[in-house]
């Protein structure tokens, strides 16, 4: 796992400002430059294609990103324990939700073959990809071990 930046970009995850925050304050709460709320709300964000590309393309966290839909059954039981994981691994990482059917540009782009779906995306790049629904242990395990 290489070091993140200092100081790194945040994305906000209300206005989508990128902010300049040092690394020795991304546990401190920081706040948006712009907007003045939270940078890290410790819940996954439900991101759009635009949001997608902002957090993965200018920001300079970790992303971990679950693709999922409504209908699929296994997504919504992972659903609350992805929550969870994002109470543990914010602020190292943000943690995003695409939903396949609203951003199916983003499942093509990305190939997603089946969901749920776990990607974790560093520096703009694929790091790692899992399938199947695991509990909160499993996710935040996952992700340390590739992140």
């Amino acid at each position: 796992m290489s070091p993140l930046p200092d100081p790194l970009l945040a994305i906000c995850p209300h206005c989508g400002a990128a902010n300049r925050v040092p690394a020795a304050r991304l546990s401190a709460h920081p706040v948006c430059g712009k907007c003045k709320q939270a940078l890290f709300t410790g819940a996954p964000l439900a991101a759009d294609e635009a949001q997608f590309d902002r957090h993965v393309g200018k920001g300079e966290l970790p992303v971990l990103v679950d693709f999922w839909a409504e209908w699929c059954g296994p997504c919504k039981a992972m659903a609350p324990a992805f929550a969870a994981a994002a109470k543990v691994l914010e602020p190292q990482f943000r943690l995003l939700k695409v939903d396949t059917e609203a951003a199916p540009i983003l499942s093509q782009r990305y190939q997603i073959r089946s969901i749920p779906t776990l990607m974790l995306l560093r520096g703009g790049r694929e790091v790692a990809r899992t399938a199947g629904a695991m509990p909160v242990e499993g996710i935040v395990r996952w992700v340390r071990a590739n992140g």
